[in-house]
């Protein structure tokens, strides 16, 4: 599983990778995970608000902090 947090830096972004990073923890899940600042990346995925949450190449949440427990459930 490849997952990856689009953000330009700004604090909900740096929240949703903590959210995400203990989710995979939580869980015991494998997977990857990636932070993408580049704007030009972030706009490639269509997304146009941060922060985004992609989960094998595929935009699950845009503008939203999951929670750890949200975050779960996307990726079981």
């Amino acid at each position: 599983m490849n997952i990856k947090v689009l953000g330009t830096g700004c604090a909900k972004c740096k929240k949703l990778q903590h959210n995400v990073e203990a989710a995979l923890k939580e869980s015991g899940i494998e997977a990857t995970l990636e932070k993408v600042e580049d704007i030009n990346k972030i706009i490639d995925y269509g997304v146009m608000m941060t922060p985004a949450l992609i989960i094998d190449e595929e935009v699950k949440s845009v503008g939203k902090v999951h929670s750890t427990k949200e975050i779960i459930k996307l990726i079981s």
